[in-house]
């Protein structure tokens, strides 16, 4: 291919390309490897949607098949590794995928959520042989040749998916900001080529998990021409360990992965070199204003903050050196969007008051969740004008802060936990009459998942354990309550209603109810 691996491999084809923790893919390697991965989803016959869904922890595979259908113009559904089969087959039959691409951790729950969905061939890497499913290894062997795939296919989206207040996660493509509107996939590349607003050079870390947007950049950095080091999960000083060998220059970050940095001992964090940083940006949640600073302090001005939301793209940035001079902002609104801050009857409110945020997209799209009218209409106040359901205001300068959030979403360590989707399973328990999700304070993640349940009996309520396996049979692990509290009332009002912020409120020591 004229893309940038097939240039790499020939200008630099020892250089690595492609790395984790059992090997090196050099760029000829991978050039190599692409090329019969494309060639061999090429000739696959798929449905109307040419979709593949990727269920597996981070591994070099795990970037490989991404990168692969990027090249080969199909439709990616990132899954996460934490969900059980139920939440597996929702995505799978709701995206219409024919692939499902996983690992030897996964492997289990994809076998049956491909059966239960039906019609969906299981790709898998570094498994032992099973019945139905097809080896990652003998599927590239297989392919037709590694000689380079055309590129004038059109090249499709990620299919994303967000999880609703109704429980059920949404799905979008991916935005223009994530995934540029080319006509063909040689044009894509070539985008993905293009110089960063930053000017940073080097290898790119990967500490978050591939299923999740902003870790999910990191494909296209590689796609891009970049080289990325891929952790299969994240532990402070290994993080540490490859900056300095691999003189990382960019990572992607939440503010639990700080946290857990900072929380090293003073003798761990001096061992190692992290002078190669040019880039850390950091998503997902709100930074604690004095674990910002001491990053900034430990790595220097680097740090570069992105709000937004994986449906919106990012509408706000902020530098190391804007932010302190505006310390808790999470920066100016980008261009492409313009802020607009309601008040409670609806009316435009100026700077330094604090009202629901609003952004208008400019292009006139705004948020669409793909096959679904009612939340597309709910995120919006007017056409192009949505909301990511959070409080704030800007000052005399336009830089956006955060205080509070409209919207019942809990963000613990950067994940998005949406309680309806935990009290629809309480609620199916026998021995729950009621049940209400709430987020509370925790130290390390922002925010943790409690539940407020009322018992059918009263005198003999259900235990604390019977709950929590209760949930962890519909749903993954980091969605169940962290803790339980048995009451007589959960705050419901004449029509049903419970003002959450009202229940979430004698949990935390201000009046600000989020993490």
């Amino acid at each position: 291919m004229s893309l940038a691996a097939a240039e790499k491999a020939k200008s630099e084809p020892q250089a690595p390309a492609l790395i984790d923790a059992r090997r090196t893919f050099t760029w000829a390697q991978l050039d190599e490897t692409l090329n019969r991965a494309v060639n061999a989803m090429l000739a696959v016959d798929f449905g109307p949607e040419r979709r593949i869904a990727v269920y597996a922890r981070n591994s070099a595979e795990t970037v490989l098949a991404y990168l692969t259908s990027l090249h080969a113009g199909v439709s990616a559904a990132p899954v996460s590794s934490q969900l059980t089969v139920e939440e597996v087959v929702y995505i799978l039959t709701d995206s219409g995928a024919d692939l499902l691409f996983t690992g030897p951790e996964t492997l289990d729950i994809a076998i049956q959520a491909a059966e239960k969905a039906g019609g969906v061939r299981i790709i898998a890497w570094r498994s032992e042989p099973r019945a139905g499913v097809t080896a990652w290894e003998d599927w590239l062997a297989a392919a037709a040749s590694d000689r380079p795939p055309p590129t004038d296919m059109r090249p499709l989206t990620y299919l994303q998916y967000t999880s609703g207040t109704t429980g059920r996660p949404k799905a979008i493509d991916a935005v223009a900001a994530t995934m540029p509107r080319t006509e063909t996939v040689a044009g894509l590349f070539e985008a993905l080529r293009a110089p960063n607003a930053f000017n940073v050079t080097g290898p790119n870390l990967v500490v978050g998990p591939l299923y999740h947007n902003a870790p999910l950049s990191s494909v296209r950095q590689l796609a891009g021409g970049t080289p990325i080091v891929v952790m299969d999960r994240f532990d402070a000083e290994q993080a540490l360990r490859a900056i300095q060998e691999h003189r990382v220059a960019t990572s992607v970050m939440v503010p639990t992965h700080f946290q857990r940095l900072l929380a090293l001992p003073p003798e761990v964090r001096a061992r190692y070199d992290v002078s190669s940083l040019q880039r850390v940006a950091h998503t997902g949640a709100a930074c604690p204003v004095n674990v910002k600073a001491a990053m900034i302090e430990w790595f220097g001005p680097v740090l570069i903050e992105a709000y937004g939301g994986t449906e919106s793209g990012t509408t706000n940035m902020i530098t190391s050196e804007e932010w302190l001079a505006h310390r808790g902002s999470v920066g100016r609104t980008m261009e492409q969007f313009e802020l607009q801050v309601i008040g409670e009857n609806g009316e435009r409110l100026g700077a330094n008051e604090v009202g629901q945020l609003y952004f208008r997209d400019k292009t006139g799209r705004g948020i669409i969740y793909k096959n679904d009218a009612e939340k597309t209409r709910a995120a919006h106040r007017e056409p192009a004008v949505f909301t990511l359901g959070e409080m704030g205001y800007f000052d005399d300068d336009g830089y956006v802060y955060i205080t509070d959030r409209v919207s019942d979403m809990i963000v613990s360590g950067g994940v998005n936990i949406y309680p309806a989707e935990i009290e629809r399973v309480l609620l199916t328990h026998p021995d729950v009459l009621d049940a209400v999700v709430i987020g509370v304070p925790n130290k390390e993640m922002g925010e943790e998942v409690k539940a407020l349940v009322i018992a059918k009996d009263l005198a003999a309520p259900p235990t604390h354990e019977a709950l929590v396996a209760h949930c962890r049979t519909h749903l993954a692990g980091y969605k169940c309550p962290r803790s339980i509290d048995f009451v007589s009332d959960v705050g419901r009002n004449a029509i049903g209603k419970v003002n959450k912020r009202s229940v979430r409120a004698p949990f935390w020591p201000t009046e600000r109810t989020i993490g």
